[in-house]
């Protein structure tokens, strides 16, 4: 485990998380190299399969970001995906998964730097978890 660091996927909504990891490298804030971005069209669309299997094949933690209540571009994608997450915590928590490898955040397109900081301290409590059992 010496060697080890994490594999962390993001699923970013397109609209406002993925605009924010953009600003995020315009303005050179740094996020940790564990984070590997997926865009996707809005985090309405990120089912609990996509956690699921991203978990079984390596990753050691997934974070879904998504624009805020209110914000959605397709209304209401967002308050679909909170839903999702909580019904998702059920499943994980039949498969033995740590609650805290997944994670919701609320990031617009206009906050780079909390998209970095968001990444960095979702990266420390990856590292403090450790590996992730299942998908070794």
């Amino acid at each position: 485990m010496n060697n080890w660091k994490p594999n962390i996927i993001v699923f970013a909504c397109n609209w406002c998380t993925y605009q924010g990891a953009d600003l995020a490298g315009s303005l050179r804030y740094e996020y940790p190299a564990s984070i590997k971005i997926i865009r996707v069209p809005c985090s309405g669309r990120v089912e609990a399969e996509f956690i699921v299997s991203a978990l079984k094949n390596g990753a050691d933690g997934v974070l879904i970001g998504g624009c805020h209540p209110g914000d959605c571009h397709y209304r209401e994608g967002n308050s679909k995906a909170a839903r999702r997450f909580l019904l998702l915590h059920r499943i994980l928590a039949g498969m033995s998964v740590e609650p805290a490898r997944v994670r919701l955040e609320w990031i617009s397109g206009s906050e780079g730097k909390r998209f970095a900081e968001v990444a960095a301290d979702f990266d420390r409590t990856i590292r403090e978890i450790g590996p992730n059992p299942i998908g070794r």
